[in-house]
């Protein structure tokens, strides 16, 4: 749970059991703008002390991080978290409902075998924040503090450089004054705008497009308790529940800018394309509700292994959010980094500690770039280009989820991180790129 997702600054509730910050803070982990620190909940059971800076503790409010796959859901079983998801008026989600040019292709999550409670969750992300907030704030052993990392610092307490140990941060406190928080281990999670992205690794950064997100109210979706996935033009639209009576749509807007009249464009352009039980419920959100936007970004870094300190979640990586697998690749980070902690007596050898994060970085790597390669290469095949051979991909890959059997229940079974198996997506890859080529092939040519 070493992970975060912006949120917008305001004032901090008065029942958020935020800790002064009085004296410069000494502890085994110092987590800064962790703003889902589930992470913390784990590491406690190894008696470690924590600190937790977080720039804001109220509510975040966001149009993404909004649905848990149900491998991102076992996870969270898994570190004793699932308890998380109720009491916010979370909807259980049991897979797809994929529409094209008047049909549905629907996919069912493989849960059977499972206990009850497994299936994909949706929510208010903000809802879901601060449970796992108030979990890790409960515990004896976390200190909470509401601040502004500035700097990296070093043993001397100055700015830290490249070569050196990190041992703890600089912050700016509530109360404006700037103080030191000194750590064995920091873990830098602070999110797709990360400021310290570039000092911990070499990214790689990608701007595919935007996503433009409605709420749509008391609405019901053609296929209850499924996500729908509508292959319009240029690019797909989500359709899943938040809640009990509300369903968040987003709008993928291929491209560097938005539409200069975006209410138009929605009007004009997405709603025609929409299953016509929706289509009302869209114009009506678009004319009543606030228009919100985010860009997307795909993202890969090399680690540069810097000794006392680690990056994670949206600042170490991120995929296309088509298939919503961030939560769960970092829930999947999560669980391997506490495994990998926990032999170790301390974190006061930082050369020790680097070794162990270094092999996490390479023990990550088959959940993480199943769920990553998945999630952009179906962005690039949902979306419209143009090319008449593409088309024949896009529509075979339609076909392919439609034909039922193992034809869906493998790919969503990557997608949905129940096992996010390389030769399984390498394997239906081949597969989908054999089956658009034999229609291709129809009618059999004969000799004469």
């Amino acid at each position: 749970t070493f992970w975060q997702w912006p949120v917008a600054a305001s004032a901090v509730a008065a029942s958020w059991p935020v800790t002064p910050s009085s004296h410069i803070a000494c502890m085994t982990h110092c987590i800064f703008q962790g703003r889902i620190a589930t992470d913390i909940v784990k590491l406690l059971q190894d008696g470690r002390r924590v600190l937790l800076l977080e720039r804001d503790f109220t509510q975040p409010d966001r149009i993404v991080g909004e649905l848990l796959q149900p491998g991102g859901y076992l996870m969270l079983k898994e570190l004793g978290l699932q308890d998380c998801t109720e009491g916010i008026d979370s909807t259980k989600v049991f897979g797809y409902a994929i529409y094209k040019n008047g049909k549905y292709a629907a996919v069912t999550y493989p849960i059977k075998g499972y206990s009850d409670d497994v299936a994909g969750r949706s929510f208010h992300h903000g809802r879901f924040v601060q449970q796992l907030r108030q979990r890790a704030a409960a515990q004896p052993t976390v200190t909470c503090r509401e601040a502004t990392v500035k700097r990296l610092i070093n043993d001397a307490g100055g700015e830290w450089e490249e070569g050196q140990p990190v041992s703890g941060v600089q912050y700016k406190a509530a109360d404006g004054t700037v103080r030191e928080a000194r750590a064995h281990l920091t873990v830098c999670c602070d999110g797709m705008y990360s400021t310290f992205r570039k000092q911990l690794a070499k990214p790689d950064i990608h701007h595919p497009s935007f996503f433009v997100g409605l709420l749509l109210r008391d609405v019901q979706l053609p296929y209850a308790n499924y996500g729908h996935v509508i292959l319009a033009e240029p690019s797909p639209v989500l359709f899943y529940p938040i809640s009990s009576s509300e369903v968040r749509c987003l709008v993928d807007v291929p491209g560097e800018k938005l539409p200069q009249q975006l209410p138009a464009y929605l009007k004009a352009k997405v709603a025609p394309q929409l299953p016509s039980e929706l289509q009302q419920a869209f114009l009506t959100a678009v004319d009543n509700e606030p228009i919100r936007s985010m860009q997307n970004k795909q993202m890969s870094c090399q680690p540069m292994h810097q000794p006392g300190a680690l990056l994670l979640g949206d600042a170490f990586n991120m995929r296309h959010p088509l298939t919503g697998g961030g939560m769960t690749v970092a829930l999947s980070d999560t669980r391997l980094l506490c495994d990998m902690l926990h032999p170790l007596p301390s974190f006061e050898d930082s050369i020790d500690t680097a070794r162990s994060t270094a092999e996490f970085y390479t023990k990550r790597k088959p959940v993480s770039a199943t769920i990553n390669t998945l999630a952009n290469a179906l962005y690039k095949v949902f979306c419209v280009t143009g090319s008449k051979a593409h088309e024949e991909m896009r529509q075979a890959c339609f076909d392919y989820l439609g034909k039922g059997g193992a034809c869906a229940s493998g790919p969503v079974s990557l997608l949905s991180g129940l096992n996010p198996s390389p030769s399984l997506l390498v394997m239906h890859f081949f597969s989908v790129a054999l089956f658009g080529i034999g229609r291709l092939l129809q009618p059999r040519p004969t000799f004469r």
